[in-house]
């Protein structure tokens, strides 16, 4: 029955990023709220991504030993005697989330089961252990972030974001969102203190003026200028929502904002799959349409970045063409790509 297919996936990978995100959580309560460690000390998110990454593919190694994994950290700065202060915090966060610990041997593979090269055969797992780094440290947004891809074709997202609220109307309520899809079978919401999932959809506006959009806090992720002027041009008045991470994409999808822009900030630079596998599939799932600048589908099928995209454009896919023509006129007004 389809509306069975990758159930033991889609329960895994929820228990493998609530526990990732529990873990990043504790993470940030004993070492950045702490006052363990300098504003400029960067050393909490590194050691909560690695905590997340060994936590998560050790979960996915023990259901489906077979499968590859695409994630975004590796061990090297955990070796040797220069490593042993951070590889002794690793260890003892991750086994927080295990019920069988790790040795620092143990450790140092789970990490590095995350080096697949990706590709367009086969199935494979993209993960990204934190997305929004920033956010992290500011206590503001995050998230952990697992699909499953298979021959180039994200099937299934589980998106773990512990500071987002669960009611976007009580900011100071309770914070702790999951955000699960299967391909063809709907996006959902549940909160981290319960296991009740309810089905969530995009914002079916009338009029792009009753539209909000959403991009990155940091500048350097995505041309703000730009933003601005496609926002003008589609007369969407209110400021935009701007947030770390892939907890953009569970806004739209749960009807928050309508139109998220990641737009390029340079030439050169590819999006890496891991984050925009999960958030690509639930928007899409909760009524939206993502491409990149130009329209294109996003292509997870070239390795570990999308490497034949430039940008990436989400909206309702009511008002989808609507967003790529303006984004085509303020990014290329002498009509050259």
């Amino acid at each position: 029955m389809s509306a069975l297919k990758f159930a033991a996936e889609r329960a895994v990978a929820i228990h493998a990023v609530l526990t990732a995100s529990k873990v990043c959580q504790r993470v940030f309560t004993k070492l950045v709220n702490g006052e363990t460690i300098t504003k400029k000390d960067k050393s909490p998110v590194t050691i909560a991504d690695f905590s997340a990454q060994a936590v998560i593919n050790t979960f996915l190694h023990n259901s489906f030993p077979a499968d590859p994994i695409v994630g975004e950290e590796d061990s090297k700065d955990l070796r040797g005697e220069e490593g042993r202060p951070m590889r002794e915090k690793v260890l003892e966060l991750a086994n927080s989330g295990l019920d069988s610990p790790l040795t620092e041997e143990t450790l140092i593979e789970a990490i590095d089961r995350g080096m697949y090269a990706g590709g367009a055969h086969g199935r494979m797992w993209a993960l990204d252990p934190i997305d929004g780094t920033k956010g992290f440290l500011r206590g503001e947004q995050f998230a952990v972030c697992l699909a499953l891809i298979v021959d180039g074709q994200v099937e299934l997202g589980v998106m773990g974001c512990p500071n987002l609220p669960v009611d976007v109307k009580d900011q100071n309520g309770e914070k702790g969102c999951l955000f699960i899809t299967v391909k063809g079978q709907g996006a959902f919401q549940r909160n981290f203190s319960s296991l009740t999932e309810t089905p969530i959809s995009m914002s079916a506006i009338q009029s792009l003026n009753d539209a909000s959009f959403c991009e990155s806090v940091e500048s350097g992720h995505s041309n703000q200028s730009d933003s601005a002027r496609i926002a003008h041009l589609l007369g969407i008045t209110k400021p935009p929502v701007r947030m770390d991470s892939q907890c953009k994409y569970s806004t739209l999808a749960r009807g928050d904002a309508e139109v998220y822009l990641r737009l390029p900030v340079n030439a050169t630079y590819e999006e890496k799959i891991w984050d925009h596998a999960t958030g690509s599939l639930l928007v899409s799932e909760a009524g939206g349409i993502v491409s990149d600048i130009h329209g294109k589908p996003l292509d997870f099928s070239k390795g570990r970045t999308l490497a034949t995209n430039s940008g990436v454009v989400a909206a309702h896919a009511k008002i989808h063409n609507k967003v790529i023509e303006a984004v085509q006129k303020v990014l290329f007004p002498d009509g050259k790509l």
